[in-house]
């Protein structure tokens, strides 16, 4: 059962520069202990080399079960994930995010739900996300900016809370929204994009089993620079669809607006389908570097997830709905 409970009182995602040579800072796996000196990207996509070896996290521990479907790819240790974020509301460097991001409040914290639905209102986050039922799905990572991670996430299909809320038959999208609140959020002084950020699926993208709403990482507690306390994952788009730190869901007949596609229209289309075949304005799609390793592999189509989302776009031009 969903409980209301009342509200409290009341660029391009990367603009990535030429790869160039800097000092790795951390050891490969299974290359001894030698420091070693690798190309990465520059500026505000400067790449982190770092150990697979997780690192304990901070958060509270969550009760999960094994996703069966999880990739058996090395996941990318803790350290990484939770230093080498794209989260603008908290900055535009990679490392910015865990620092502007320490103190965060996350608790409490409710998402209204509006729009062409049967249940609408204001709900606490531990009432939609049912913490029995989470489960650990390790899924591919791929950023636009061609860099990538293998991540063990903590949620529940996005499906399941969808189903609960019941949208009406009219219904074809789902838009969600972060919070906007800049003296907690200080990236959102600066007018780096249209705040509060905003992204969206189509509803049968959002049904897809794949799709998930995540409260943890490595079975803990979302840090806030990941997003805290609840953000989306969609692992077959480029990560900037992730929406983080969710405080609106809607449900709506047309297409929602999305930030990257309201800042740079020609760059990021609404559907951000991870494709080696189509490349960016500015740099190739076709390789990306794994976070921990030296060399470039290729880009796997819908990052490796086809079977399971292909057929959401059999009559489309992936092209043109990029």
């Amino acid at each position: 059962m969903l409980i209301k409970v009342k509200k409290q009182s009341d660029l391009s995602e990367n603009d990535v520069t030429p790869e160039r040579l800097f000092k790795a800072r951390r050891k490969f796996l299974n290359i001894g202990a030698a420091s070693i000196t690798g190309a990465a990207l520059s500026g505000i996509a400067g790449g982190i080399f770092a150990s697979p070896t997780p690192t304990k996290a901070a958060g509270a521990q969550l009760g999960t079960t094994k996703w069966a479907g999880s990739t058996d790819e090395t996941p990318t240790d803790f350290e990484s994930i939770t230093t080498y974020n794209n989260f603008y509301e908290f900055g535009t460097s990679k490392e910015a995010p865990r620092f502007n991001a320490e103190g965060f409040v996350t608790s409490p914290w409710t998402v209204e739900v509006s729009g062409l639905a049967k249940n609408t209102g204001t709900f606490d986050v531990w009432d939609l996300i049912d913490k029995n039922k989470l489960e650990e799905r390790i899924y591919r990572h791929r950023c636009v900016e061609t860099w990538s991670m293998v991540v063990p996430w903590v949620g529940i299909p996005l499906a399941d809370i969808v189903k609960r809320l019941e949208p009406q038959t009219s219904a074809k999208y789902i838009a969600f929204k972060t919070l906007h609140d800049p003296e907690r959020m200080p990236g959102q002084e600066r007018a780096v994009l249209q705040w509060p950020y905003v992204e969206g699926l189509r509803l049968d993208e959002a049904m897809n089993p794949l799709a998930l709403l995540v409260v943890g990482v490595y079975g803990q507690e979302l840090p806030p620079q990941n997003g805290a306390p609840i953000r989306l994952v969609v692992p077959w788009k480029y990560g900037f669809k992730g929406i983080k730190s969710i405080v609106k869901i809607e449900f709506s007949e047309n297409e929602p607006p999305t930030s990257w596609n309201i800042s740079a229209p020609g760059e990021y289309g609404f559907y951000a389908n991870v494709n080696p075949n189509v490349s960016h304005p500015r740099w190739s799609q076709a390789k990306e570097r794994r976070i921990g390793e030296f060399l470039k592999r290729k880009t796997l189509m819908f990052n490796g997830y086809s079977d399971e989302v292909a057929s959401l776009y059999s009559n489309m031009d992936l092209e043109k709905y990029f």
